[in-house]
């Protein structure tokens, strides 16, 4: 098993391990995830059907209707979120929906470091975090 430890900054402070789900592709709350599901449904997307719910959720950030906060909420709402959201940019959607819907969530963070199906372990303290990201070798790159 490797360890790699990545520091970002905090958006909404907390302490969580998980798998990682990740995307090099901006997301959509608003059209592009099923909040009464945790499921992406955004058409052409690399993680279209995937379920969100319980990943640390890795992507370079979100773009769409300000109404995505409110989905990111309702997903939260119905025990359907992610553990956390990892981003390289925070944008105030995602943001404003982190920040209601009280999910961990940190910025500058190289996310090309991590992998889907990584163990992703955060912690916070302060304005930075600590992200370790766990994998076993037969992933290593």
């Amino acid at each position: 098993m490797s360890i790699i430890t990545l520091k970002g900054r905090v958006i909404v402070a907390g302490n969580c391990k998980g798998k990682a789900l990740v995307t090099d592709k901006p997301i959509t709350f608003l059209g592009g995830v099923n909040p009464k599901t945790g499921t992406l449904v955004e058409r052409g997307h690399d993680l279209y059907g995937q379920k969100i719910t319980d990943k640390i959720l890795c992507f370079p950030h979100g773009h769409g209707s300000t109404v995505g906060s409110y989905v990111i909420y309702a997903l939260k709402k119905h025990g359907l979120a992610p553990r956390a959201m990892i981003t390289e940019n925070a944008d105030t959607v995602v943001t404003v929906g982190a920040i209601i819907a009280e999910i961990p969530m940190l910025d500058q963070v190289d996310i090309k470091q991590i992998k889907t199906g990584d163990i992703v372990e955060i912690r916070t303290v302060d304005d930075s975090a600590l992200v370790k990201v766990l994998r076993e070798k037969s992933q290593c790159i």
